[in-house]
């Protein structure tokens, strides 16, 4: 969602927005009859993710409408199964679209009922900054041969679509990958999602309840394990071949050479949670992810809105921090802020729990230095993720020096040396 639309709009018979649809979801939406509702117009473009991701197609839809005798409007994100073949096959085998259709309706809600009954009073309530939700469909497809009557019954083609508010319009823009992100601006998605993790963890130790067990569509870590290494195996040879047509990083391609044949064990750790410290991870968490409000205003709770929830896991919180600040800041704003985005972090996350009640340091045991140890940890992850997705910087000068100092400065951290940390 993350996308930027098409100049070419699409005809107004295009499945699947036409006007009967659009009353549908208008319906949905206001909790009301079809006969309350009357399209005035509406208008449909494509829209892409930045050219970075393959894991949807994206409609973006403007309608006007009546409404009990007012003109009002509203502007969608539709999200698709994706028209290739091979990506399709790819999304619907992993159940993306299914995991992300599942946030919104099971986990979202639930997190929000969890809040409203664990409150503290006059504690002011966090808030979930994600896109409102307007519309799910799933189903799964069917390819097998029905034996009822010695035939084969006809397939079914899987169908997924995810109908979203579109934040454009109301003030919010993408943000951008090559130019990286302000430190205000990593601030405000280091809060946003330390909501997620503090609702999530406080619902764990609250309710004692498995959060794989309630919620078993998350990524699993053999499932995620195996597509993450299905990436990093891509990415690495393209890698190679660039750093070998520079000077002055052999030191670190030496390492991740010998790292190689260790990445699949490597990812499969640190994807695990350190209990008690077990929660639900956006585990995609950086910035081509986020909207961002135009101007971010430090009295708001909701200057960051967070995207594309296909990959949402139970794991270490420290995965979601590495891979924004590794992925996403400029190497100066990286360098000299890290600590104070841990600082952040760390102090955000307390002050969540403390609203539902629940201690980090008292009753989880979990310490501003084992928030830093975590993270070291969790950057090589970090950097094995943006591995797999090396092409997206590759080709652009300022994109391949900020990886490149990421390599540097992880080589000399003793980072890329998997016998001097802990896995």
């Amino acid at each position: 969602m993350s996308d930027t639309e098409d100049d070419s709009s699409i005809s107004d018979n295009s499945w699947p927005v036409n006007e009967a649809w659009l009353i549908g979801i208008l319906t949905e939406s206001h909790k009301c009859s079809e006969t309350d509702i009357k399209i005035l117009n509406f208008d449909v473009k494509t829209a892409c993710q930045n050219g970075v991701s393959n894991l949807s197609d994206l409609l973006a839809v403007s309608v006007k409408y009546e409404f009990v005798n007012a003109s009002k409007s509203k502007d969608l994100i539709i999200k698709l199964l994706p028209h290739d073949p091979f990506s399709r096959f790819f999304v619907t085998e992993a159940q993306f679209d299914l995991r992300e259709i599942k946030f919104y309706t099971n986990i979202l809600p639930q997190l929000i009922e969890f809040q409203r009954k664990h409150l503290e009073p006059n504690a002011e309530a966090m808030v979930i900054s994600v896109p409102t939700c307007f519309h799910t469909q799933y189903t799964a497809g069917n390819l097998h041969t029905n034996h009822t009557n010695d035939d084969m019954s006809p397939p079914e083609p899987p169908e997924s679509i995810l109908v979203l508010e579109d934040l454009r319009p109301m003030g919010y823009r993408s943000a951008h990958f090559k130019k990286g992100l302000t430190l205000v601006e990593a601030e405000a998605a280091v809060t946003t999602i330390a909501v997620v993790h503090a609702l999530s963890l406080g619902m764990k130790v609250k309710e004692k309840v498995n959060l794989n067990e309630r919620y078993p569509f998350l990524f699993q870590t053999s499932k995620a394990t195996e597509s993450y290494q299905q990436l990093v195996e891509q990415g690495l040879p393209q890698l190679s071949k660039f750093l070998e047509r520079i000077t002055g990083h052999e030191k670190e391609l030496g390492a991740l050479t010998a790292i190689r044949p260790k990445t699949r064990s490597i990812i499969e750790n640190l994807l695990q949670p350190v209990e008690p410290m077990g929660l639900i991870t956006h585990t995609d968490f950086w910035c081509n992810n986020l909207l961002l409000r135009e101007t971010i205003d430090a009295t708001r709770n909701d200057n960051c809105v967070i995207l594309d929830w296909q990959m949402v896991t139970y794991s270490r919180p420290t995965n979601d921090i590495a891979l924004l600040i590794i992925s996403s800041l400029p190497s100066k704003v990286r360098r000299e802020n890290t600590g104070k985005l841990l600082n952040l972090y760390y102090t955000s996350l307390k002050n969540n729990l403390e609203k539902i009640s629940v201690d980090l340091e008292v009753d989880l045991n979990y310490s501003r230095h084992k928030l830093e140890q975590d993270y070291k940890k969790s950057q090589l992850l970090a950097l094995l993720l943006c591995i797999g997705s090396v092409d997206i910087a590759l080709g652009n000068k300022d994109a391949e020096q900020r990886f490149l100092d990421v390599l540097h400065d992880l080589y000399e951290e003793g980072i890329l040396n998997t016998s001097e940390i802990s896995i």
